[in-house]
């Protein structure tokens, strides 16, 4: 796709800046055209499909989180403004074609991941419900509508969509008692697929929304997924100031402050540990019964996005408390070697650092010596490759997954303009 105008502008102005860090600014150069540049495919009906970088499907989370970088330009440039909208359009159509599809084909063509367990169509590439995925195309729209003031994107299927939503999230409330979505791929690991036929290990209603599987995703252990859950809260009031600006749809808008009141609530009831050594924490996961899960994972939405996310901000007492957990070893995802230290997932092996959870480090941290230190990571171990991975090995970053993964390049390249923006001392 024909890069804009904009995009290469911007490259030249952060580089200029970045003279004296040849390596950080090449790293910029690469990674922040990339998603336009190879991963995007404008189509008759005007709207744009996006692959995640290796893998032929659109992510609706990773579609969305590929492009933000683009946002605080895109008002000054009509072609990067019709890309984006394009990849709304499309995100919005697949929302109505099944919400709790994570991953979609360009074409109604039947091919899939994997011929799972679930109520499949030929649009789907994968079926594994995450809360997230309908988080992501709402908070795009929102974004992309407060930096450029175009309000087209929100048209009857937008509407739509939103309603789409509020139904998913309002009957996965008691996804026991209310839920039909199942999920099971028989030939694969176990993070693979949900426990109990399908439905996943038992939960207790709390106000919030179930998820079947995280942002990495992998089933979740237990169903209320706490991350998502804050990223649910952040799009449900998006929700409302764009129903009541744009729509005026106050049945809607009655509906989205209602639900994310209770998801709230949930959090608040259900989601905090008093840990021994950290004191309150935010859990990962829990059912709603007294089980916790520790942890945290590089995917965001994370527990350690959640001011990026615009759920909290960044001094709040329990997400300190949290950060200091899951900076820790007491996070089973957190890995220190010779190379790197940082946060992990069950997704890549033992012993394997993701450049996406470097980057959200750096975005959400108050001290200028740990965004140092994280740059430092980031400009060492891409093993001259000049492209954010997926993960690497702690020890040795020439061990690595996936050398084309455009989400990692983009959250890199935020984080580097949000730093430019802010005249840091690089």
């Amino acid at each position: 796709m024909e890069v804009p105008q904009k995009i290469s502008q911007t490259v030249d102005e952060v580089c200029a800046t970045l003279e004296h860090r040849p390596r950080l600014a090449k790293l910029f150069r690469c990674c922040y055209p990339n998603t336009i540049e190879t991963t995007m495919k404008e189509l008759e009906d005007g709207s744009v499909f996006a692959i995640t970088g290796d893998i032929p499907a659109m992510w609706l989370r990773d579609s969305a989180a590929q492009v933000r970088h683009y946002l605080p330009v895109a008002r000054n440039d009509e072609l990067l403004r019709r890309i984006i909208r394009g990849l709304i359009k499309r995100q919005i159509r697949y929302i109505n074609i099944d919400p709790y599809a994570n991953a979609f084909n360009e074409q109604k063509n039947g091919k899939c991941f994997h011929e799972d367990l679930t109520e499949m169509n030929p649009w789907v590439w994968e079926r594994k419900y995450e809360v997230d995925s309908l988080c992501y195309p709402i908070q795009l729209a929102y974004l992309y509508w407060v930096e450029t003031g175009d309000s087209t994107i929100f048209d009857v299927e937008f509407e739509q969509a939103v309603r789409t939503i509020l139904d998913t999230w309002e009957v996965e409330q008691d996804h026991s008692g209310r839920s039909k979505y199942t999920f099971q791929r028989l030939n694969g690991p176990e993070s693979d697929t949900l426990k109990n036929e399908g439905r996943g290990t038992p939960v207790k209603k709390t106000g919030m929304t179930w998820s079947g599987f995280r942002p990495s995703d992998d089933a979740c252990m237990y169903g209320y997924l706490i991350p998502s859950n804050m990223f649910a809260c952040v799009v449900l009031r998006y929700m409302q100031t764009i129903l009541t600006s744009i729509n005026g749809n106050s049945q809607l808008t009655s509906r989205a402050a209602k639900l994310e009141d209770t998801i709230d609530k949930g959090i608040q009831s259900y989601g905090i540990y008093n840990h021994p050594k950290f004191g309150d924490i935010y859990a990962y996961e829990t059912d709603g019964y007294g089980n916790y899960l520790l942890m945290d994972d590089a995917n965001v939405p994370s527990l350690l996005s959640a001011p990026y996310l615009g759920y909290l901000e960044r001094d709040n007492k329990v997400y300190a408390n949290t950060r200091r957990f899951i900076l820790s070893e007491f996070n089973p995802y957190y890995f220190k070697g010779e190379s790197a230290r940082g946060i992990g997932s069950q997704h890549t092996p033992e012993q394997y650092i993701w450049h996406i959870a470097l980057s959200m480090q750096a975005l959400t941290s108050s001290s200028d010596d740990e965004i140092i230190e994280v740059l430092s990571t980031l400009e060492s171990t891409h093993d001259e490759t000049y492209f954010m991975h997926e993960g690497f090995h702690v020890d040795d970053p020439s061990q690595y997954t996936r050398s084309w993964f455009a989400w990692s390049n983009s959250i890199f390249s935020e984080l580097i303009l949000k730093l430019h923006e802010q005249r840091f001392p690089f």
